[in-house]
């Protein structure tokens, strides 16, 4: 039996969980389907070479690539195309919310099944209200299991709606590199302490944090601090306080070398904790309190059971202090050790196989049969419920960015928008981070689908298109 192909998509969200969540998944089904990882988040960059999966990164709306008013047809037709090229029988999508566009694809082609993978733990956030009418249009809703769950007081912690799944985490201890083959890896000495620092830079309270943490390290004897991004503001200037010696890493997927650091600091988003604490690193967790992702809770789950320290986000002197107990070698022995009691994240090879029973379920029923003529009415009449829902859901997105906008991440240059399937991460980065417009496409595509991507293009940006590729 030919192998079927299935579709991740996945939203740009604060941190890069929809992203690792979606590669968990692939690696899963990698070896009895064709997985296809689409995203609008930059990170999508690192999976091709590294996943040896067919990638695809699609502009979000706050990157500005086309005017606003355009952005969900477009994403409809980009994913309509996807399916069309190649013959995916389920869409699955992971992020906060179901972006009209994704919903109107599902409407516009009846054969595919559609799936919102929607993370537990939500703050009580606007989005909450359309929760049931979302959750309604599709055809099936799965959720992560997540450590804190017990924790869970939000919006969605009472639906009965979506199938749980254990946690899921790029972490596999059979995969995981040893410490010394970690630290060879990321260029690192072998013989002094080292820690992670995963905390976000931007906004001056941000920045501030991050100051503030890696003030707790100060004093810690030989300690090589490796962050995965430059610890800069926007204007340049350096968050790093005297005395410490900082490396930036680049290596995909981190969960891989996690064994290489004695602590970790990071915000205590889904991704971090389920990959740090199931390697037993001894982590303080900053809250980020950004976005519907309660954060705050987790840390206080994590903390309240001793598998994690939590500093207090709002304090700069308690994240400093809370820090520099990780300096204590017989602390860190304890959550090490605290740590080796939680379950194993088997989430990612739950929700492969929910996807592949999925596929089954859509094998198209026989033109003649009365049930199918049955369905064949039924479907209609959902369809259109599901537009006039859409349609409202999509009124409802552009009312709350008028009073929640989005942060502009760059201006576009108005000019025709480079083509090309470039899996190398350092050049697909690039593309991807540039103010030029770029069109990736999977790699080994056809002539017709980089035809139909073409008049895609064209009618998004409203410019002549030339494929150029890079």
């Amino acid at each position: 039996m030919e192998k079927p192909t299935i579709i991740l998509a996945t939203s740009n969200g604060v941190g890069m969980g929809h992203l690792a969540r979606a590669s968990a998944v692939a690696l899963a089904l990698k070896d009895v389907a064709h997985p296809i990882i689409v995203s609008m988040a930059s990170g999508i960059a690192d999976l091709p070479s590294f996943m040896g999966i067919r990638c695809e990164y699609i502009p979000g709306r706050d990157r500005l690539w086309m005017p606003r008013e355009k952005w969900d047809k477009y994403l409809r037709d980009r994913l309509l195309a996807l399916i069309d090229e190649t013959g995916a029988k389920v869409l699955s999508f992971d992020g906060v919310v179901p972006y009209p566009g994704v919903i109107a694809a599902r409407n516009s082609n009846s054969a595919i099944k559609l799936v919102w993978v929607r993370r537990g733990l939500w703050q009580k956030k606007p989005q909450r209200f359309i929760l049931g009418l979302q959750s309604g249009m599709m055809d099936l809703v799965i959720e992560p299991g997540d450590i804190a769950r017990a924790y869970d007081h939000g919006p969605t912690s009472k639906r009965t709606d979506a199938v749980l799944t254990s946690p899921v985490s790029l972490f596999r201890k059979e995969d995981a590199l040893s410490r010394d083959d970690a630290r060879r890896a990321l260029g690192l000495d072998l013989n002094r302490p080292s820690v992670l620092v995963q905390l976000g830079t931007g906004d001056s309270d941000v920045n501030q944090k991050m100051t503030a943490a890696l003030e707790g390290l100060i004093g810690w004897p030989g300690l090589q601090v490796i962050l995965t991004k430059k610890p800069i503001d926007k204007d340049g200037k350096s968050l790093v306080p005297a005395g410490l010696d900082i490396k930036v890493v680049r290596y995909f997927p981190l969960a891989q070398v996690l064994h290489a650091f004695d602590a970790g600091i990071c915000a205590t988003g889904y991704n971090g904790v389920h990959e740090l604490l199931p390697a037993q690193v001894p982590t303080v967790f900053v809250s980020n309190i950004r976005g519907t992702d309660d954060q705050e809770t987790r840390a206080r789950w994590c903390h309240d059971f001793g598998y994690a320290l939590r500093a207090d986000q709002s304090d700069l002197n308690e994240i400093t202090a809370t820090i520099k107990r990780l300096q204590d070698p017989s602390l860190r022995e304890q959550l090490s050790k605290r740590c080796a009691e939680l379950p194993d994240t088997t989430g990612g090879a739950e929700i492969a196989d929910i996807l592949l029973k999925l596929v089954a379920s859509a094998q198209p029923d026989d033109p003649k049969n009365i049930r199918f003529k049955r369905l064949m009415i039924q479907d209609h009449f959902n369809r259109g419920l599901r537009h006039v829902a859409n349609l409202g859901i999509r009124r409802l997105a552009l009312v709350y960015r008028r009073f929640n906008p989005q942060i502009i991440l760059q201006i576009t240059k108005q000019e025709p928008p480079i083509f090309g399937d470039s899996t190398d991460p350092q050049k697909l980065s690039e593309l991807i981070r540039s103010t030029t417009r770029f069109e990736h496409l999977i790699s080994g595509s056809s002539p017709t689908y980089r035809k139909r991507r073409e008049e895609i293009a064209y009618e998004a940006y409203g410019v002549s298109v030339e494929i150029t590729k890079r």
